[in-house]
């Protein structure tokens, strides 16, 4: 956090002390920045700085890819090309990178078909092959009476007394062996046979014949005949099989062949037959916006190339799988520096887009684990109603000594942990923040052992764990109390306190947080192979007024809140100057007698602090605090989000 210079003065005097220790020269550590981000479907899983390692992983997973971080370019995939279905139903483990594995499984399906999911249509399925005619005696019907030829129907039927035959294509009565005797005599019976267009009839669609009623209903799309006495369903004068267009009715079919063979002729068709969609040519993949579909493609390639163009897209498979997408928001999180329940709401109130506030309730005051609790319940349930989740920060009050002795204690350890996790839990509040700061670089190991243990216990009970660590520099982060190799496997976020680039103590006027020293912090932290998504940029809602003698060199200085920014320079004549080191406007002015000088904090830097988090895939960004800005600024970075 921002602590007026009081850490930076301390750390520089301790790493000053470790520095002479340690005067041998240590080499550089190998840059990890993590190059290479591997997915399973659109989820996130790891981040790898070696392209074969990123790969070899993904072989180990499903539906899993590689892309380049930078360019978000598809490296590799393990995506299948076949599917089966069964009728319109599917199952995760029925896709398949070649077909004949596809066909072995499918095989063991009544019903099934695959589709090459490059293509419209079906590749392969076991449908039944469907006849031409049917046998019947009366209403009866056998499994075998079903013939391809009316020859062999007929030769089949004149074996049965009584016997018919329907053209299952047209669903016509084509021949019988019922005498004109027996037909008449039919007429004479009871009229149990009614003829219904879906729940439709009429008075005079009732019938005592069979024969009859069949003939009727023939000359009827849609019609069947049920036997009154028994509600069984006679006869059918139905296509079972529906072609559609974009949901558009087009023709209705007998026969399967029939119906594919017409909808092949159409773009984005479909068949159903029972309701039920089993075959389609629409492409296999989809890109929308939002929730709103602006196009389909074949092939992923294509569709990747189309969806990079536009903002909040995505790529979704026809059973509506998301595998790739571009919504990624910044996480907006905050600390309040303060632990009353008013002030928080005050200034949460005032916030767009926040994600998490990080409210002062906890402090190490003692070297014996004592645990200082200004935490209220009800301002948690408050920032919950908000849609916020709540990190509360626990800090070690700064106290280098206290926090050595601490440190030294296993005992005292578990007692500060136990209470810390158990109130964090009983409140439900979603994790911790540790900001323990001015640590001696002695305590390196002791800390980061502390930190995993805090970590475990919290863990344990559904809490994340954060930890802010000072951007430092990577020629002397060895030396600190801090190891981020180890601790970036230990919590579920690291911030960098990206400001106090130049503090009360600085020798020389400068930026709290010039752009390119915060953009080479960010490429430190990344250097250590830190996963992008756990990366949080802390960003200054602050600056510094530095006041200047007559040779330049500063004489004081004191903060100036951003929220304070407009109202200074409303009331002073200064001079604004581009500063290329820094990347910022500097403000001059003259007042009591004094050159006074700041470099200028305001929504064009806020904006360009935005961007370096997406510039590297940040998981967002942290304001050190809330409180401090004026309104706008809220506004501002809502749309960069």
């Amino acid at each position: 956090m921002f602590k007026h210079g009081k850490l930076i003065v301390i750390l520089t005097f301790v790493f000053g002390c470790l520095l002479q220790q340690w005067a041998a020269p240590v080499s550089a550590a190998a840059d990890s920045t993590t190059k290479y981000r591997l997915y399973q479907n659109n989820r996130i899983i790891m981040e790898y700085s070696n392209l074969n390692t990123a790969i070899a992983q993904a072989k180990t997973l499903t539906n899993s890819h590689v892309e380049e971080i930078s360019s978000r370019k598809w490296l590799w995939d393990n995506f299948p090309r076949y599917r089966i279905y069964q009728y319109d139903n599917t199952l995760p483990d029925w896709q398949f990178a070649t077909l004949n594995e596809a066909i072995r499984e499918a095989k063991k399906w009544a019903n099934a078909s695959i589709r090459d999911l490059q293509s419209g249509g079906w590749v392969w399925n076991n449908y039944p092959k469907q006849p031409n005619y049917r046998v019947y005696q009366g209403e009866s019907t056998r499994s075998s009476w079903v013939f391809a030829d009316l020859k062999s129907a007929v030769n089949e039927a004149r074996k049965w007394e009584h016997s018919y035959v329907i053209d299952l294509n047209s669903n016509q009565w084509v021949w019988d062996n019922l005498s004109e005797e027996y037909k008449q005599s039919l007429k004479q019976g009871e009229p149990v046979y009614q003829i219904y267009i879906e729940t439709y009839t009429q008075q005079d669609w009732q019938f005592p014949s069979l024969v009859d009623a069949i003939h009727k209903a023939a000359a009827q799309d849609g019609a069947v005949v049920i036997n009154s006495r028994t509600q069984k369903t006679v006869y059918a004068n139905i296509k079972p099989y529906q072609v559609y267009q974009n949901q558009k009715l087009l023709k209705e079919f007998s026969k399967l062949n029939e119906a594919i063979g017409f909808a092949n002729g159409w773009a984005h068709a479909s068949i159903e037959t029972d309701g039920r969609e089993i075959w389609t040519n629409e492409p296999y993949y989809q890109v929308y916006q939002g929730d709103r579909l602006i196009n389909r493609f074949f092939t992923i390639p294509g569709a990747l190339k189309f969806a990079v163009q536009y903002s909040n897209a995505s790529i979704r498979t026809s059973e509506g799988d998301v595998i790739w997408d571009n919504n990624r928001s910044l996480l907006f999180w905050s600390w309040n520096g303060t632990y009353k329940p008013d002030l928080i709401k005050s200034q949460v109130s005032d916030t767009l887009g926040l994600d998490a506030d990080s409210p002062t309730w906890f402090e190490l005051t003692g070297g014996d684990g004592t645990l200082k609790d200004q935490s209220d319940a009800d301002t948690v349930r408050w920032l919950h109603a908000q849609g916020i989740q709540v990190h509360p920060l626990v800090s070690n009050g700064f106290d280098s000594g206290l926090t050595s002795q601490f440190l030294k204690n296993t005992n005292a350890q578990a007692r500060f942990i136990s209470s810390l996790v158990g109130r964090a839990a009983q409140i439900n509040v979603d994790g911790i923040n540790i900001d323990f700061e001015s640590i001696s670089g002695k305590d390196r190991e002791k800390y980061t052992t502390f930190v995993k243990d805090l970590a475990q216990a919290a863990h344990q009970k559904g809490l994340s764990v954060s930890i802010d660590l000072p951007r430092g520099d990577l020629s002397w982060n060895h030396l600190t109390a801090y190891d981020h190799k180890e601790l970036m496997k230990i919590v579920d976020h690291i911030i960098i306190m990206a400001y106090d680039q130049h503090y009360s103590g600085s020798p020389e006027p400068g930026s709290v947080a010039g752009l390119p020293w915060t953009e080479a912090g960010i490429q430190d932290f990344l250097s250590y192979g830190i996963p992008r998504d756990k990366l949080v940029l802390g960003i200054p809602f602050y600056t510094r007024v530095w006041k200047l003698a007559d040779d330049g060199s500063p004489v004081g200085n004191k903060a100036l809140l951003l929220k304070g920014i407009p109202g200074l320079l409303a009331s002073i004549q200064y001079t604004k100057t581009w500063d290329s080191r820094y990347q910022q406007y500097k403000i001059t002015y003259q007042q009591d007698g004094y050159t006074w000088v700041f470099w200028l904090e305001d929504e064009d830097t806020l904006t360009k602090r935005l961007n370096l988090a997406k510039k590297y895939n940040l998981a967002g960004v942290a304001a050190w605090r809330t409180g401090h800005e004026y309104e706008n600024v809220w506004k501002v970075m809502i749309l960069q989000k």
